[in-house]
């Protein structure tokens, strides 16, 4: 099945979404490896415009600020695991399973709603995969601080055929 004829690809047309290119590390690491069945992907950044979404939540960025900037940082995951696969002639066809996310949100050290925040990226990947591909296992961490001064980072792991 080609990934234009595949349901992934048509719920993502369907969501408005359209994939993001590999982006170009920013620092001293690959934006993906794969051992096995599995696909790390590295961290990914919030951003805004083509811009870091800089920000603390806390402090200037409210909680559902931080859930639409974990989305983004999901489409951007979504955009590095499709490049990650179609390097090995796969596509998000071949996704079996989401098997974890990491989420870094940048905030104040009373701030206490990270894994609301996630949520903007779990959500997502839910519609995507559906619920029996799309469910994870997760950590939500409040960090003092994030490369660029983003609000959140993002990486996942992904399983594949």
């Amino acid at each position: 099945m080609s990934k234009n004829q595949h349901p992934i690809y048509a719920k993502l047309e369907q969501l408005g979404i359209t994939l993001p290119p590999l982006a170009i590390p920013a620092a001293a690491y690959v934006p993906y490896v794969q051992t096995g069945k599995l696909i790390f992907l590295s961290g990914h950044i919030a951003k805004k415009d083509g811009k870091v979404w800089a920000g603390q939540l806390g402090k200037n960025v409210s909680t559902e600020e931080g859930k639409a900037a974990a989305r983004l940082v999901a489409i951007d995951l979504l955009g590095t695991l499709h490049a990650a696969l179609a390097a090995t002639g796969k596509d998000l066809g071949n996704v079996t399973r989401i098997v974890k996310l990491m989420s870094l949100v940048n905030s104040t050290g009373d701030y206490t709603e990270q894994h609301l925040v996630t949520n903007g990226a779990s959500e997502l990947l839910g519609e995507v995969f559906g619920a029996g591909t799309g469910a994870h296992a997760r950590s939500a961490f409040g960090v003092a601080q994030i490369p660029l001064g983003a609000c959140v980072e993002i990486e996942l792991i992904a399983e594949v055929d």
